[in-house]
């Protein structure tokens, strides 16, 4: 992978870099180490993950501004998958996290190296819209013990955990609460200013020191408040996470969840941004850089990461030029673990509890849930079945409902291709074909015609065959039945079967099956396949115009024509003379 961005490097703009790593530092340090609490990992995890996969991911990915590292919905389906096992920050949970995430990095490199780029495509943003939501009241639920203080199992799920703080509330520590809501509300009002100033804030930050402060004045460690502790000095030293047969399978339908909504966000992420930028996205290169950083940063005691959108957009808009500005970033969190480790030492964990709640409420997206919601009733029931299984069941788990429901309705519609009536715009000269509905058109008794938009293979064959056998039912004398084809993508073999059985049906009653206006591509590629000829090259015209003249009058129930008044067609024979009304007396 080719470092090209290195050849465009001037001294403003390693300085705007600079300057946007810095920045960047100070808002993602405490946002980092609230990650890696969602995902039942030591904080100093999270400024590992900020510093190993940070610079990796930008070194050897495609975009030159998105920020890799921990990621709210990433953690919370760590944390899903691994806390069943074992109990959130126990050694042997510690050690199931690092295997989970070395999975996780290889199945993305082998994403990148059989280029499967297209396979995020499978998930639709209402998922990951929809799955976010769900993790938001996870994460939000998880932190309600540190914010009051209170002992609650760490596996307990959703409702059971609801449950045992309902129970508790009594227990409340009234110190602990007021240092998570000082923070909370701190960090949030600062945001808001933040953004009506038009400047960006290290809110989170800021709160957390205010949180500290109100600790410190209310004598929070005397009053039974936990604290976060000081952080180890250093990096830990590379060790290859454990493997056994047990482990793997445990893990394994976990760490392609995991795999596919890391790069989900990722890609989404560098292409939002790129919007911006105007810098072109390889989507492949973009997985192996998530993956080779996911894959190096387990045997460092990192957890999996993936894009993070509000670290992304704030390096953009710090005015970050190239990936330097991220690798400047990286090495400022580890200046800071080797120089002052202990400044997490006094910090409250119900402060960390109300910051991460901040983030929480930021997940859901509430624009375009109302947007969904709105537009389309099939994805308003993936959203929503999406979210209830995140809630209900397991993130995971709901992963795979979204991607299963956005699969199955899309089948659906592509199994349902637009079948229009069509017929000439009557009393024009030029009787361009028109929608007959739209436009209130007469039709022949003889002649049915329709324009099918859409491709035609085994799913959607029994669809246009019944349209096809209603079309004969309305046929007046011998069927004959007109398919337009300019919006046909492509016929496969099942379509085409079906195409000769109707059209063996509708010729035994006299009538005939005729095809006009396909793609030149698609009629080579039926030639090609042999399509062509076992369908008929007879049936096929170039143009509607030549497949009118051909039948009508010659094929047509002269007879019918002659009762027929309708006279769409420049084709159609003339009315037949009468007999004038004699006048009276003559």
């Amino acid at each position: 992978m080719r470092l090209s961005w290195t050849r465009e490097l001037t001294g403003q703009k390693i300085r705007a870099d600079l300057i946007a790593g810095l920045s960047g530092a100070v808002l993602g340090l405490p946002q980092v180490m609230a990650y890696a609490m969602i995902a039942g990992m030591p904080p100093e995890t999270g400024l590992y993950s900020a510093i190993i996969v940070t610079a990796i991911a930008a070194l050897l990915g495609s975009s030159w501004h998105m920020i890799t590292g921990p990621a709210a919905a990433i953690s919370i389906v760590i944390l899903s998958i691994v806390s069943p096992m074992e109990a959130p920050g126990s050694a042997a949970y510690i050690a199931l996290v690092l295997t989970l995430t070395l999975l996780t990095g290889l199945i993305q490199i082998g994403f990148g190296l059989f280029r499967l780029g297209s396979l995020v495509n499978f998930i639709s943003h209402t998922v990951v819209i929809g799955f976010t939501a769900g993790a938001a009241f996870l994460i939000a639920a998880s932190q309600l013990k540190h914010l009051l203080a209170l002992s609650v199992s760490s596996n307990a799920d959703l409702f059971e955990t609801l449950a045992q703080i309902f129970e508790q509330l009594n227990q409340t520590n009234p110190v602990a609460l007021t240092i998570g809501l000082v923070t909370l509300v701190s960090a949030a009002l600062l945001r808001i200013i933040g953004r009506h100033l038009g400047i960006k804030l290290p809110h989170l930050l800021l709160g957390l020191i205010a949180g500290s402060l109100v600790g410190y004045l209310l004598d929070a460690q005397e009053n039974g408040v936990a604290m976060l502790g000081a952080l180890p000095s250093g990096l830990p030293v590379p060790d290859f996470p454990a493997f056994s047969a047990g482990t793997l399978e445990s893990l394994a339908t976990g760490a392609f969840a995991l795999a596919l909504l890391g790069l989900i966000e990722a890609v989404s992420i560098a292409r939002a941004i790129a919007l911006r930028s105007h810098q072109q996205i390889d989507g492949n290169r973009e997985f192996l850089g998530q993956g080779i950083a996911n894959t190096t940063g387990s045997l460092f005691s990192c957890f999996a990461g993936s894009g993070s959108f509000t670290r992304s957009g704030a390096n953009y808009d710090s005015g970050a030029q190239t990936p330097l500005a991220a690798l400047f970033g990286a090495a400022c969190v580890a200046v800071i673990m080797f120089t002052i480790p202990d400044i997490t030492r006094w910090l409250p964990l119900p402060a960390m509890a109300g910051s991460i709640m901040l983030i929480a409420w930021n997940l859901i997206d509430m624009t375009h849930i109302r947007q969904i919601a709105s537009a389309s009733r099939t994805e308003s029931i993936v959203l929503t079945a999406t979210f209830s299984a995140t809630l209900l069941v397991n993130p995971v788990f709901s992963i795979y409902v979204g991607v299963f429901l956005s699969i199955a309705f899309y089948l659906r519609r592509t199994s349902r291709p637009s079948v229009i009536s069509v017929a000439p715009l009557q009393h024009t000269e030029r009787r361009s074909i028109r929608n007959v509905q739209r436009y209130q058109l007469e039709q022949c008794p003889q002649l049915q015609m329709i324009r099918i938009d859409g491709s035609m293979f085994f799913g959607c064959a029994d669809h246009i065959q019944a349209h096809l056998r209603r079309l004969v039912q309305k046929c007046e004398g011998p069927p004959l039945i007109l398919i337009i084809g300019k919006g046909i993508n492509f016929i496969d073999v099942s379509a085409a079967e079906m195409l000769i059985q109707e059209a063996e049906r509708i010729e035994a009653r006299g009538g005939k099956l005729m095809f006009s206006a396909l793609k030149g591509i698609l009629l080579d590629d039926m030639e090609r396949t042999g399509l062509l000829a076992r369908m008929g090259a007879a049936r096929f015209f170039g143009s509607t115009e030549e497949a009118i003249s051909a039948c009508v009058p010659e094929k047509m129930n002269l007879s019918i024509c002659d009762s027929c008044t309708a006279r769409i067609f420049n084709e159609c024979p003339p009315l037949p003379l009468t007999e004038q009304t004699q006048e009276p007396g003559a």
